[in-house]
């Protein structure tokens, strides 16, 4: 017998088909993949599920949970579900999260709201519920609030919060997909075993076949609203009936053509950096600490070449970053740009740092979202030597835009009216316009969907073949670091562990941590793709 049951369910916002005849069957105990692009319908899905559609929404046919019809139900009655019956984790945990109330009170608080404890009880239940989910009472205690914690243990948080009361459906909408490997592997060991232990299904909506394929028991792939083709994930992934899901699995396997070769000049050198924080005293007249994020980092980057940066969350790769960048005054060391010395935590000159520009994680929010994109690709002209009249400033946007695959026409649109792949190609755009001889990339793919991924990586090797520009990616991906590098940094607890040449270092790593981050990767298992999966 199915506990959720989805039949014939379309959806329309304002008279805007979002939804077409979507059906889907879940068991008890059975973790249910539903896989697709960014658009594709996943997340609108789980949201008719829990009832948390938008205004002007109006959905058709029938969603059962236990033989109940949800879609019938009125808000009231729909709060008593959520929470109860059907628990739901958020992709993005700290907005998931109420900054200003302790991890305690938040996992409490669904206790407390469904009349399920006194407040004294609930406490005591979300005690256990955050030892479930491994935050130890020693290491977090309650009192601890969302900011003081890493993104994987505030994911963490919020299953806690969705499990609190035992749901018999548990919805995960993209939960790891901003996590490093090994993060990403606790958690979905931790999902696995909550299913396995408390009996309950699990819905796992993400756009990762890989991770698909080492959890779910059955698929769906969904296309524009559509289901295209669901089965047992094993059956499914052997077979790739449907175009899509071809497509799918080609993009997440995508290596893009690069002609770019590594020339011997060196352009970034780090000689012996370090970087330490002054930590809070344990008591009033005790001793100062200091907490080491860098620790004696040295390596060269050459022009043309691109070179990969992993480790961990927290590992230093972002202070690295930031005193490359000179945002982060150093202890010791010395960092080189073409032979020039970046003097970190002061004002680099701009002759300097026009050499140099970065590409951002989420380029929504390095944007001004009240520029149009003529102004935001056009910002890094201050830096130029002399002023740059309107009208060959306008050219130099519009080539920039042009080399990275959008118009002219777009200079006079607003962020808000792209796509994230084409946010991140006006951040590509922006950090092109001045010819830099270095980009440095911070996890410029990771929250993409995995054909966007490949666009984007195809674009960045185009630009340095075109260009001769020098990268430096940034990222806990391992396979987005293979695809693009021509070597590879491993970053532990401040120090570079291993380096050497990419493929070289992650098909025979030789650091224990090495060997671990590569472990911890999800794959799809050898065999279960056949000849289909390689159709163009």
């Amino acid at each position: 017998m199915s506990l959720l049951s989805i039949e014939g369910l379309s959806l329309d916002i304002h008279g805007l088909p979002i939804l077409h005849d979507v059906s889907m069957q879940l068991a008890p105990g059975e973790v249910f993949g539903v896989v697709g692009e960014s658009g594709s319908g996943k997340s609108m899905t789980a949201f008719s599920v829990m009832g948390l559609l938008p205004d002007g929404a109006r959905a058709r046919g029938r969603i059962a949970l236990s033989g109940r019809d949800l879609l019938g139900l009125d808000e009231r009655a729909l709060c008593g579900v959520r929470g109860r019956e059907i628990g739901m984790i958020f992709q993005e945990p700290m907005t998931a999260l109420n900054p200003v109330q302790t991890i305690g009170d938040q996992v409490a608080e669904t206790l407390v709201v469904h009349g399920a404890a006194t407040r004294t009880e609930a406490l005591r239940m979300a005690r256990d519920r955050l030892d479930r989910v491994g935050l130890s009472a020693a290491r977090f205690p309650l009192e601890r609030y969302p900011h003081e914690l890493s993104g994987g243990q505030r994911q963490r948080v919020c299953i806690a919060m969705a499990v609190a009361l035992r749901p018999a459906l548990l919805i995960a909408d993209e939960p790891t997909t901003a996590l490093d490997v090994t993060t990403q592997a606790q958690i979905l060991d931790l999902l696995r075993g909550l299913v396995e232990e408390e009996g309950m299904a699990l819905m796992l909506i993400t756009h990762d076949l890989a991770v698909v394929a080492g959890l779910a028991d059955h698929v769906a792939v969904m296309e524009r609203g559509r289901v295209v083709e669901q089965g047992p994930t094993e059956d499914l992934f052997r077979g790739m009936h449907h175009p899509y899901t071809r497509k799918l699995f080609a993009a997440s396997d995508h290596v893009p053509a690069r002609t770019a070769r590594a020339a011997p000049e060196p352009l970034l050198e780090l000689r012996d950096v370090v970087r330490e924080y002054r930590l809070p005293r344990e008591r009033l007249f005790g001793p100062v600490g200091r907490f080491r994020a860098v620790d004696g980092v040295s390596f060269t980057l050459h022009r043309g070449e691109s070179l990969g940066l992993v480790g961990e969350s927290g590992c230093g790769k972002s202070t690295l970053t930031r005193a490359i960048l000179g945002l982060e005054a150093m202890q010791g060391g010395d960092i080189r740009l073409g032979g020039k010395r970046i003097e970190a935590g002061r004002a680099m000159p701009a002759a300097l740092r026009r050499r140099m520009q970065v590409v951002f994680q989420d380029p929504y929010g390095s944007f001004n979202p009240r520029w149009r994109v003529a102004d935001l690709v056009a910002e890094p002209f201050h830096l130029s030597e002399t002023p740059i009249p309107r009208d060959k400033a306008r050219t130099r946007v519009a080539e920039a835009l042009d080399a990275v695959g959008l118009t002219a026409a777009d200079m006079s649109k607003y962020p808000h009216e792209f796509s994230g792949g084409q946010r991140q190609r006006i951040a590509i755009a922006r950090a092109l316009v001045l010819r830099p001889d270095l980009i440095l990339l911070d996890e410029a793919v990771s929250a993409l969907d995995v054909s966007i991924r490949a666009q984007i990586l195809d674009l960045l090797a185009d630009l340095q073949g075109r260009f001769g520009l020098s990268y430096l990616f940034i990222s806990h991906d391992l396979s987005v670091v293979r695809a693009i590098t021509d070597r590879v940094l491993v970053m532990q607890s401040g120090r570079i562990v291993e380096e050497g040449p990419t493929a070289r270092v992650f098909d025979a790593p030789e650091h224990p941590y090495t060997r671990q981050l590569v472990a911890a990767t999800p794959r799809i298992p050898q065999g279960w793709t056949g000849a289909r999966a390689h159709e163009r």
